[in-house]
């Protein structure tokens, strides 16, 4: 251990903190950091291996050769072992060699804290520091306004290594390349947000970044660290914001991995009805463990604090809630109170949220969960999980569902369409249309509309309007917003030859322009997660499948009347109740020529009439174009 100079950066209440689960900001502790000891520039190396009777640091600066980096083990019983070694420095790639107490276990292990990562399937850690000098200032100070649940939310999800490639090369776009190109598009198409998955270093491309191995390394296929912080810069500095897929639910039993870290069950849960997932064969964090729920916790602090992430979408929520997630009955343990909820999940997600919002009050967790699990997104205080909002997975379904159904068939149907609403406000939800829905055979979105060519557009323009004025943020999966046609592939990038015809540019302007009207009308954004925003005018006829409601702003002169037909029959002289007296103007028409559809269309004013309809003391009689919907604004 000679050439190890013992040192720390670790202090007493550093150790408590991390003992009692309450350490966020491990990364400022472990992992390597290139420092000066004694005059001499070399990198401080710390590693929590609890049952490891020795551990090296072996790399290409020592031939990977062990005994010659011994680390010291710390007094105190932490399990960590720490040490300086001289000389070492940015660049250099290393792993730690680990010598159990327990069955003679050696292994080999990457960095759970590294910063950047060998370019898979490559696996070892590289010591990594960066002086990126960040350019969001303005952002940053004003993100809150952005940010906030009664601001728009418009989210553009995609996957880095499949949105375009360079096809001479045979390879995806660089963090640097997507900083120019990716922006640019999604500043054009008016998104309020970008949501990644996962860029956190995985060693599987199908797994599509879900089964991580670096939690604190952006992956190196596209490029270094700084560049992935370039790629944020730049869409902060174009006023976009910027969402991370997060994964605590599970990770992958790579030999380089957390698995097994030291002999033992260091991260994952020692009992395999807790701690394996058998969907996705990978392990289970577990979350009753102090040190481990700091290593997760300060994980997510991590891409808030050094990458200025303006949220975690996390992923899985349902699998971490409930102790019989895919396991059929003797597979899984009840709770002390015989119940199926894992309570230590639960204590751990209400911490994680609390200590997000308490360092970062305007940034938002989002949870992907598909149950009935009460209380998601509503605070900790009030019993609730604490995240900021949850995807709406029963309106995805539902919806989906029903408009891959034949018009005709559609008013036997209408209840799937409009059942959102007896639950749309009990959580702040976001509408999602994500990667899920348009791989593994289900088709693509547009795939599923029924009907020829123009009739498949039409429905899905109308899909979107639909989905835009729904009450909640919403996002959409990158390609859908100009009607791929193909299921998506995480090998091949976006068919973007499509833009050459007019329908597939019609559905690009068509959510461009949804976007600038979810934007620019308070209506649809101020109240869109609280039952004041909202109030039916009919959802009851079937026999024509139209619906009919008002999107409420804070100020009356604010709100919207969004009207849809869901046939291709167009309505002509359709009355429709009103909440005031005025003049009913048009202001978006998914059947406008622009988009590809017929151009029919409402006067520019029409004169409402003091005439009781729908139960309103006024109405008024418009056209509703096929399979369309048309947005109208009061006016007095």
């Amino acid at each position: 251990m000679g050439n190890v100079i013992p040192t720390s950066l670790f202090t007493e209440f550093d150790i408590n903190l991390f003992k009692d689960g309450k350490h966020y900001r491990l990364y400022e502790k472990f992992g390597s950091h290139i420092t000066t000891v004694n005059n001499v520039q070399g990198t401080y190396f710390a590693v929590w291996a609890p049952s490891a009777k020795s551990v090296s640091v072996i790399g290409d600066f020592n031939y990977w050769a062990e005994g010659e980096h011994e680390l010291h083990v710390r007094w105190d019983e932490s399990g960590i072992w720490e040490g300086f070694i001289p000389d070492v420095g940015k660049g250099n790639l290393y792993k730690y060699k680990i010598h159990s107490h327990h069955n003679a276990y050696t292994t080999e292990k990457a960095d759970p804290y590294a910063r950047r990562c060998e370019h898979p399937p490559k696996t070892a850690s590289v010591v990594w520091e960066d002086e990126y000098r960040w350019g969001d200032t303005t952002w940053m100070q004003k993100r809150k306004n952005h940010n906030s649940i009664n601001a728009p939310y418009s989210v553009y999800e995609v996957h880095l290594g499949s949105w375009k490639k360079i096809i001479d090369e045979n390879r995806s776009l660089s963090y640097a390349e997507h900083a120019n190109e990716l922006v640019s598009y999604v500043k054009e198409m008016q998104f309020t947000h970008v949501e990644l998955m996962p860029v956190m270093e995985y060693p599987y491309d199908p797994s599509w970044g879900y089964q991580i191995t670096g939690y604190y390394a952006p992956t190196s296929r596209f490029g270094y660290p700084e560049e992935f912080k370039l790629l944020v810069d730049k869409l902060h500095q174009n006023d976009i914001g910027i969402i991370l897929d997060w994964v605590p639910s599970h990770f992958p039993e790579d030999a380089h991995g957390l698995g097994f870290f030291d002999g033992t069950c260091l991260y994952e849960h020692p009992d395999k009805r807790k701690g394996y997932h058998p969907d996705w064969k990978s392990l289970i964090f577990n979350y009753g463990r102090n040190e481990v729920k700091s290593f997760l916790i300060s994980n997510a602090i991590f891409w808030l604090d050094q990458y200025h992430a303006d949220g975690l979408r996390v992923d899985a929520v349902a699998s971490m809630l409930f102790l019989d997630y895919s396991r059929e009955e003797g597979q899984w343990e009840p709770n002390v109170y015989g119940g199926r909820e894992n309570l230590e999940a639960i204590a751990f997600m209400k911490e994680l949220n609390e200590e997000v919002y308490r360092g970062f009050p305007d940034v938002q967790t989002i949870a992907e969960e598909s149950t009935s699990f009460p209380m998601v997104s509503k605070p900790t205080y009030a019993g609730g999980l604490g995240f900021g909002m949850k995807w709406m997975m029963g309106w995805m379904h539902d919806t989906l569902q029903y408009f891959a159904k034949e018009p005709i068939h559609r008013k036997h149907h209408q209840n799937d369409l409009t059942f959102s609403m007896t639950y749309a406000f009990t959580e702040n939800f976001m509408l999602p249309l994500s990667h899920d829905e348009v791989v593994y055979g289900k088709s693509s979105i547009i795939g599923r509309m029924p009907g020829d060519e123009w009739q498949q557009f039409a429905n899905l323009r109308l899909l979107y309007g639909y989905m835009f004025t729904h009450p909640g943020s919403n996002l959409l999966f990158m390609g859908s917003e100009f009607g791929q046609r193909k299921e998506w592939n995480f090998q091949s990038d976006l068919d973007w030859y499509l833009l050459q015809y007019e329908y597939h540019q019609g559905i690009k302007k068509t959510v461009t322009d949804l976007n600038i009207l979810y934007k620019t009308h308070p209506a649809l954004y101020e109240q869109q997660f609280s039952s004041q925003g909202f109030e039916w005018i009919s959802y009851d006829d079937h026999d024509n499948s139209v619906i009919a409601y008002v999107r409420k702003g804070k100020k009356k002169e604010d709100d919207l009347i969004i009207v849809c037909n869901l046939t291709p029959v167009p309505r002509t002289n359709y009355r429709i109740g009103l909440p005031n007296n005025g003049k009913l103007t048009q202001i978006f028409n998914s059947d406008a020529k622009k988009y590809g559809g017929s151009d029919m269309s409402n006067k520019k004013e029409i004169t409402i009439q003091s005439k009781n309809w729908h139960n309103k003391e006024y109405s008024v009689e418009i056209t509703i174009p096929p399979l369309a919907i048309v947005v109208f604004k009061i006016y007095n």
